[in-house]
């Protein structure tokens, strides 16, 4: 089943005849007032999206979940639920396009409002076991279930040392020591209605090369880290995402093929360590060093390599030494909307003053160096969070990760497009979602304030559209404690 086809069948918002349900929604679209109401209009509001900009003075038109006309102002509508927009600022609705719906159950039926709250009207969710995720997602897309879209991977497609193995670490990863194992769980994960796969970071090139070839013969898309088994200019070609940036700096050097043949001798794990011990000491021996040995001519090639590839780099993450969450000024309004016990954690863990924490700034200076080199080289950047890993707060987080790569050096309009057009692009739905237009799906966030003045205005959510359906402040603050 494609990609989009999965998608028609789980959102149950989109037809299977999507030709005669474009038509139809054009004529209703002509139809008069006496005829036909549309089920909402947002009239006299400044639109932006990545595709077309601002656009001043516009009314938004909305039935059965679809965008059906975008007009100017001062054209009449007819509509059940009308919504003054003026001063305001409508943008498509946003991504966290990495999430992990089960990494802390404390989380996981907070999630959906907590994410609607901050105008992420679809998410990712990038591991987790089946046993957990699957209940997970059907919850959120159970009928009549105000919630975010979301598309999930199933658990990571980790190598014979699992990283998340539920012992060492929470659960979120399997085993492929092998490539009739590797088929196998992909047979598995497609049977489970999986939206694609996240290959992991300690799989053989041998079963990363299974992984590819049973993912494109399935038509599902596929997402990762760069196994240290493999250089990345060897691995970004062959998967439509990569995260958190990881491992790449270890090609960005004058001797990468010198560095892998070292990791792979590593990885045999003589010791018989853990796989989240053995892929720490990895980090802890390559990281920094290479970081510090990086090759302008070798980086290069690289980055030539990933032009299809959407890096999703979590800056919120790997830069938090530059902009930890916890000494914002609303860190403790952000508190109060998350689960009780988790929020007690989390203002405990927070707590002390910044000079007892670790300051070292060369991997969160490196992210962002490596960040604008990609932007500037033409590699796709998407937005996303890891949340709730790492004091990242659903739905508020993925505002600080747009901070970031506007700090990075994308402009805001291209901070959006990280987290409307490219997520959709990654589930070929780019003429289904993330532009403002006809026969657009109906996900939308009205802001208080314009973003492309400020990447911080998207913080200023007043109401969000989610599957058609209008959520004004006062709703949205029902959706959290």
């Amino acid at each position: 089943m494609s990609t989009l086809n999965r998608f028609i069948f789980m959102n149950k918002k989109i037809t299977s005849r999507p030709c005669f349900v474009f038509v139809a929604l054009l004529v209703l679209a002509s139809c008069t007032s006496s005829e036909q109401m549309a089920d909402l209009a947002i009239r006299n509001v400044t639109i932006i999206d990545a595709e077309n900009g601002a656009r001043e003075a516009q009314t938004v038109v909305v039935s059965a979940g679809r965008i059906i006309a975008v007009q100017a102002a001062e054209e009449a509508v007819s509509a059940v639920e009308v919504v003054d927009g003026t001063g305001q600022y409508l943008i498509p609705g946003l991504w966290d396009f990495h999430v992990h719906l089960t990494y802390d159950q404390r989380f996981t039926e907070a999630m959906p409002g907590l994410f609607l709250n901050h105008g992420i009207t679809s998410i990712r969710d990038t591991g987790g076991p089946l046993e957990l995720v699957v209940p997970a997602v059907e919850a959120i897309r159970a009928e009549g279930a105000i919630a975010p879209r979301v598309f999930f991977a199933g658990p990571l497609m980790d190598g014979e040392h699992v990283v998340y193995d539920g012992n060492n670490m929470p659960l979120l990863g399997i085993g492929n020591p092998d490539p009739e194992t590797a088929r196998a769980n992909m047979a598995r994960l497609a049977e489970a209605g999986v939206d694609f796969v996240k290959i992991y970071e300690m799989v053989t090139p041998e079963v990363f090369k299974v992984l590819v070839e049973e993912a494109e013969a399935r038509g599902l898309p596929m997402d990762g880290h760069v196994p240290l088994s493999m250089q990345a200019r060897d691995v970004g070609p062959h998967v439509q995402s990569l995260e958190h940036l990881r491992n790449i700096e270890m090609d960005c050097t004058a001797n990468p093929s010198s560095l892998v043949a070292d990791r792979r001798q590593l990885l045999t794990n003589p010791e018989g360590m853990a796989g989240g011990a053995l892929r720490s000491q990895l980090h802890s021996q390559y990281r920094i060093p290479s970081v510090k040995a990086y090759d302008e001519a070798e980086c290069g090639e690289v980055l030539a390599s990933m032009m299809s590839t959407i890096q999703v780099p979590t800056l919120r993450l790997n830069a938090m030494a530059l902009q930890p969450p916890f000494a914002r000024l609303d860190w403790d309004e952000v508190l109060e909307k998350l689960p009780e016990v988790a929020a007690v954690d989390w203002a405990t863990a927070g707590g002390g003053s910044m000079e007892d924490r670790n300051t070292d700034t060369t991997f969160p200076d490196w992210s962002l160096f490596l960040v604008r080199l990609m932007h500037e080289a033409g590699v796709p950047i998407g937005a996303g969070t890891d949340t709730p890993i790492g004091f990242a707060a659903p739905g508020y987080s993925l505002h600080s990760e747009l901070e970031m790569l506007v700090r990075a050096g994308l402009s805001p309009l291209e901070a959006l497009r990280a987290a409307t057009l490219r997520p959709a692009e990654f589930f070929n739905l780019e003429h289904e979602m993330g532009t403002i237009e006809p026969g657009r799906l109906a996900d939308l966030v009205l802001l208080g304030s314009n973003p492309l003045d400020d990447i911080t205005n998207t913080r200023s959510v007043q109401a969000v559209v989610t599957k058609g359906q209008f959520l004004n402040r006062t709703s949205l603050d029902a959706l959290v404690r």
